[in-house]
């Protein structure tokens, strides 16, 4: 009886970790694990699960195949396999696997798109702003 509410407990908390042992450790949100509200990260961290909400990370984003964010990122560099749905700010690196499907906007420095990936975006690159082009108007 108590061995199985142990063992969810701790299944739950293996879904979200830090690796404290190092200086510099992958944090991970769990495939399975749902987060509803705003997560900061010092180090890298990895997203397999889903997350409605802001997400600021001082390292790499790298989110999984099945992981979803719907919300505001901001980031160093981002690996996106997954699904994203909002605005993505990413400061150096912006990779975007074929499995990616990413709506909003953008904001990178660089960016490497692969094919097979959806990508419907308003982007700004290498610190450029994009300017609306005026309206053309006719007689």
């Amino acid at each position: 009886m108590f061995g199985n509410n142990s063992k969810k407990e701790n299944n739950t908390m293996a879904s979200i970790s830090n690796d404290s042992s190092s200086h510099g450790g992958i944090n991970s949100l769990g495939q399975g694990t749902k987060l509803v509200g705003d997560l900061t990260a010092q180090n890298d961290m990895r997203i397999d699960g889903k997350l409605e909400g802001n997400f600021n990370c001082s390292g790499k984003l790298i989110l999984g195949p099945k992981g979803l964010i719907k919300g505001h990122i901001d980031c160093q560099n981002a690996v996106i396999e997954g699904t994203i749905d909002g605005t993505l700010r990413v400061k150096d690196l912006l990779q975007v696997k074929e499995s990616a499907s990413i709506s909003g906007e953008i904001t990178t420095d660089k960016l490497m798109v692969q094919s097979g990936a959806v990508f419907n975006v308003k982007c700004s690159m290498g610190g450029q702003k994009i300017v609306p082009k005026p309206s053309v108007k006719t007689a």
